[in-house]
């Protein structure tokens, strides 16, 4: 990370990144946030005069696989970028104070910048029994959260864990845990489910908020939606598969080691949302089904419980009718639709001839007076 008094130009050419690369990171970033390349330049001329924002970066109940996300990337990375363009003043993992001295470089971090420091949170939190199943300085870390997300200018929660208490809030769990939202419903909260969260999604959110100013905008369960806001399924690149009725039937089959739709053993795309085909991870480099795995549907709600097992079918979409599978119910909507259509086109074409048909009875008296005017006595 760099000093505070260095510029992010500065910090790229002591890190040996050329202004090339740069550029193309903003319009990486500008094509995101699903905005025209238009955007680059003033993304560019935000993020290297916006001063770095003070971030406090919490971890709950979880694996850690945000941070690992974050820091397991090839050089350059996107991940080296986002920690060129905030300043994390508190992150146990990355810092080198513990214990007593990391807590108060926290407290002192929220006390020098009120309101204007941005809190990630990871991991689930943990509300059962007073919240003893994850402390932080031998306090509850739900009570840390909320102090913390209380005063931040903006919330994000990365990773499913902390956005509705993931894998520890699935049925069975005794820890009670949830997600940010549950426990500070008053925050500035920007949610990026996941498991694990793809870096790309926050770096672009911070991005977003140092280039115009405000969160991006989001869905009902405060998901951005440039990266929650399209089906997975129709971003899919086996989706053509899926079209012409070619799927993998078993693991290793022919169908599948010819790249055909993964639905069939368990692929969650079709009530998924989610970037990961056009985004994918590790710098764009993969993602699950380019690698041979079904989506698990791992940015849904709830979907351990949800969109489990992994391995299993979607289940049918009508409750009383658990025969129809999800494409049955495709081919019967589109027919329903061109049925609709040609009824409606059939009785657009009887009203236009009856209303003709009123016309020239309406017309035939007007005609005959006219006719007896000019004949005359």
């Amino acid at each position: 990370m760099r000093p505070r008094d260095e510029s992010l130009h500065e910090s790229m050419v002591r890190r040996g990144m050329s202004r090339r690369a740069f550029l193309q990171f903003t319009a990486a970033m500008a094509a995101a946030l699903a905005l025209p390349m238009s955007y680059a330049p003033r993304i560019a001329t935000a993020i290297t005069t916006s001063p770095r924002i003070p971030v406090i970066w919490l971890r709950g109940q979880g694996c850690g696989g945000e941070t690992r996300a974050l820091l397991q990337a090839p050089n350059p990375t996107t991940a080296e970028l986002l920690l060129e363009l905030v300043s994390v003043e508190y992150h146990e993992a990355l810092m080198a104070r513990s214990g007593a001295s990391a807590e108060e470089a926290r407290r002192h971090a929220q006390e020098i910048a009120p309101g204007s420091y941005i809190a990630i949170v990871e991991g689930a939190v943990p509300t059962g029994d007073n919240g003893v199943y994850c402390t932080v300085g031998g306090r509850a870390f739900s009570e840390v959260v909320r102090e913390v997300c209380g005063g931040a200018l903006a919330t994000i929660a990365v990773g499913s864990c902390a956005v509705d208490g993931g894998a520890p809030a699935a049925a069975g769990g005794t820890t009670g845990s949830d997600g940010v939202g549950a426990i500070v419903s008053d925050a500035t909260l920007v949610n990026l489910p996941g498991c694990p969260v793809n870096v790309v999604n926050l770096t672009a959110t911070i991005v977003h908020y140092l280039t115009f100013k405000a969160a991006p905008a989001t869905d009902a369960r405060h998901r951005p939606l440039f990266a929650y806001g399209n089906l997975l399924h129709n971003q899919c690149e086996r989706r053509a598969h899926f079209e012409f009725g070619e799927f993998a039937m078993t693991w290793g089959d022919e169908g599948a080691q010819r790249g055909w739709c993964l639905y069939k053993l368990g692929c969650k795309g079709p009530e998924n949302f989610s970037n990961c085909p056009t985004e994918r991870y590790a710098e764009g480099a993969s993602w699950p089904v380019a690698a041979g795995h079904g989506c698990i549907g791992c940015t849904s709600p709830a979907s351990w419980d949800a969109m489990g097992p992994a391995y299993d079918r979607l289940p049918g979409p009508l409750p009383f009718a658990p025969q129809v599978t999800a494409d049955q119910l495709g081919l019967a909507l589109v027919g329903g639709v061109a049925a609709a259509t040609v009824l409606h086109g059939g009785a657009s074409a009887i009203r236009l001839r009856r209303w003709a048909a009123e016309e020239r009875r309406a017309s035939a008296p007007a005609a005959a007076d006219s006719e007896a005017e000019e004949g005359g006595p």
